[in-house]
């Protein structure tokens, strides 16, 4: 039996383009290389976004796609691409109501305003009520999916690993699994994820320290394949980290995401400081802007930080890691790697790796400025108590990699674009592979890593099964930046 096209990797992207590709009519090979279908999905908090869509209309929130374009030129300022902004967002209401209509629930404190990234000014972003939420979604598109395998329209294979595209001339016209077979198909479509879990292309596309949350799947196949046959890159030089997590243990680069320290001031207001390596602060804990936050992180040594604080603040403070009571951060510290306990700060450095020194002066600034109720060094305004009740702490954190940012060039059709910017017949990508600035430019925008990989999978799958295009082919441009003779 042939295929009309093959979808390599079975996560959001891949699952949704199958999906909408067959329901129209198309016969689809969706071929994964873990042992289940759903890419990150498992490990994903499953955040949401869309500017004018059903939940938000029940709820009396006025919003459509423009506003939310205008909140991500915002929070982005202007780095991403304006083309595939728009038709992402122009998709992401029908996403939504496509979920929805298949019996996705969403959290019911939800469309809100999430504030561990910059945040919105309207109320879009929706989630499941569990934690993490990927899972929910991921349980719709199997629903979905179902009628599709079981009479034949998509065919599912998982633990094939593509290795190669074949070609003929400058198309794609299939792939080759590690097996070595062959399989035809007048379309291929990569989503095959990010390269959050690929140290050698980590350093060599976003150049910073990896410590990650992404699934161990994304090790950059269906990147490092399309740059095989001259595919071109974007997004290079948008990274930005994730504000703080607990190191990784063992020789493993991934964290545990769920249990990271809680560091988003509207939520829980700090208690603690934050001091590089030398002992030294290097921001107002208390900075409202999860961004400033992220960018700032950037130019500390190794982008590794230590909250400090002592037993007053452990008592008294919210929970300062999520999942965690006090008594559980408590009695971790000295067994975890990261957490630490000592009864004097200069010992409390020692054991964590900070400058003694300088952390026992800053933290006697600190006090000062807690006595005379002002900060003149940074500005904070939260200041509840000095750093003084032993036994004292200091908790690790690194930048964390949620997305990769770079990925495969792509025109506003979802084409693979060689590196002198002809699209590669045949060969169409969605997802992370494309790069997380295809859209978020330098920032995290909510919802916008997730919904766009869904919208642009249905977009493909349309077009594979003989709709017209959605958007006509077009060079990228920055989020904000006039097209020649615009107004």
């Amino acid at each position: 039996m042939g295929f009309d096209a093959i979808v390599v990797g079975a996560g959001p992207g891949g699952l949704a383009c199958a999906i909408t590709a067959a329901g129209a009519g198309a016969r689809v090979l969706v071929l994964e290389k873990a042992a289940d279908i759903g890419g990150a999905l498992p490990y994903s908090g499953g955040h949401l976004s869309a500017g004018g869509f059903s939940a938000q209309r029940e709820r009396g929130i006025a919003d459509d796609p423009e506003r939310h374009l205008a909140d991500i030129r915002r929070i982005s300022r202007g780095t991403g691409r304006e083309d595939l902004t728009r038709l992402s967002l122009a998709e992401q209401p029908a996403v939504l109501d496509w979920l929805l209509a298949a019996g996705f629930e969403i959290d019911p404190a939800t469309p809100r305003i999430v504030y561990g990234h910059e945040p919105y000014t309207t109320p879009r972003t929706v989630h499941a009520a569990e934690t993490p939420g990927g899972p929910a979604i991921l349980r719709t598109l199997r629903r979905l999916l179902r009628p599709l395998t079981e009479d034949g329209r998509v065919t599912v294979r998982t633990g094939t690993r593509v290795t190669g595209l074949r070609t003929e001339g400058e198309a794609v016209t299939g792939v080759t699994t590690e097996d070595g077979r062959g399989t035809p198909a007048p379309a291929v479509v990569l989503a095959t994820g990010g390269f959050g879990h690929a140290p050698d292309l980590f350093a060599e596309l976003e150049g910073a320290p990896l410590t990650t949350s992404a699934a161990p799947t994304s090790t950059g196949d269906g990147l490092r394949m399309a740059r095989r046959i001259g595919a071109g890159l974007q997004g290079l030089g948008q990274y930005i980290p994730t504000f703080g997590g607990l190191p990784p243990e063992g020789d493993d680069p991934r964290v545990d995401w769920l249990n990271r320290p809680q560091l988003v001031a509207a939520e829980r207001p700090p208690w603690e400081i934050y001091v590089d390596r030398h002992g030294r602060r290097w921001i107002a804990e208390d900075e409202p802007s999860i961004d400033r936050k992220e960018r700032v992180l950037t130019g500390v040594d190794r982008m590794t930080f230590w909250m400090v604080f002592d037993a007053r603040a452990l008592r008294e403070s919210r929970p300062m890691v999520h999942g965690w009571t006090p008594a559980d951060l408590d009695a971790r510290c000295g067994r975890r790697r990261g957490l630490h306990r000592a009864a004097g700060l200069a010992e409390l450095a020692e054991r964590a790796g900070i400058d003694p020194a300088g952390l026992t002066a800053e933290v006697a600034r600190y006090n000062a400025a807690v006595a005379a109720g002002a900060d003149p060094a940074f500005g904070r305004r939260h200041l509840p108590a000095p750093i003084a009740e032993p036994p004292f702490y200091a908790v690790e954190n690194h930048p964390v990699t949620l997305i990769t940012f770079a990925g495969i060039d792509v025109d506003a059709r979802l084409r693979v674009r060689r590196a002198d910017g002809g699209a590669v017949p045949g060969l169409y990508a969605v997802g992370e592979v494309i790069g997380s600035a295809a859209v978020n430019g330098n920032a995290f925008c909510s919802g916008m890593c997730l919904t766009p990989a869904l919208a642009f999978g249905r977009i493909v799958g349309r077009h594979l099964a003989g709709a017209p295009a959605s958007a006509p082919a077009s060079a990228p441009t920055s989020v904000g930046e006039r097209e020649p003779g615009g107004a």
